[in-house]
């Protein structure tokens, strides 16, 4: 069953928890469909989380965190890595997930024939999974709760017991008190989390 408006609708860290576990489906053009399960996520939080695209503003290339929840926030660094997030909490309000990894689980050799390179490695990644999975900017707005493209499912609930947290990675640029937030959240021994 796919995730509702109300699951996105709540703040950010609650929903990067809960996200674990979901199963990320990707339509592709040629009619195929792609899944991976959810293993780790990152969550961004309010206006001043200097962590946060949202710390510039709605007008620059954030302005889907600030929109309604349940939408996808595609993004490029590095000028190669497309990123996928969902926008979360309430409309005005910036808040996003950030998909770390997913464990791939319906059409694998497709995912291969897309991410050529070491199996082991195809997914345990933010870069690494949208390749795989055909997921760019295209995607940007995409409102995941209708997308016939892109959305997540309910999947196998986590406990709290299998969830290992920390402080988000890659943001050395954020306020000290910002990269600190355990908002990194992953499924403990999942081997598709990223290393």
């Amino acid at each position: 069953m796919r995730l509702g408006r109300e699951f996105y609708a709540r703040p950010a860290p609650a929903v990067a928890r809960e996200l674990l576990g979901a199963v990320l489906v990707r339509h592709l053009p040629s009619g195929e469909t792609l899944k991976g399960r959810v293993v780790e996520t990152e969550a961004y939080h309010g206006p001043d989380d200097s962590a946060s695209h949202a710390r510039a503003g709605e007008k620059g290339r954030a302005w889907v965190m600030f929109g309604p929840p349940g939408h996808a926030y595609v993004y490029l660094i590095y000028g190669m890595h497309n990123m996928l997030n969902v926008s979360t909490d309430e409309e005005g309000f910036p808040g996003a997930i950030l998909v770390r990894a997913v464990e791939p689980i319906e059409g694998v050799e497709t995912m291969l024939a897309l991410r050529p390179g070491k199996p082991a490695n195809l997914t345990n990644g933010p870069g690494k999974l949208c390749r795989a999975m055909m997921i760019d900017r295209s995607l940007n707005g995409e409102d995941v709760t209708t997308s016939q493209a892109l959305w997540f499912e309910r999947g196998e609930p986590l406990a709290d017991d299998e969830v290992g947290l920390s402080p988000r990675i890659g943001i050395d640029y954020a306020d000290p008190e910002h990269r600190e937030r355990p908002w990194r959240f992953f499924q403990k021994g999942n081997r598709w989390v990223s290393r």
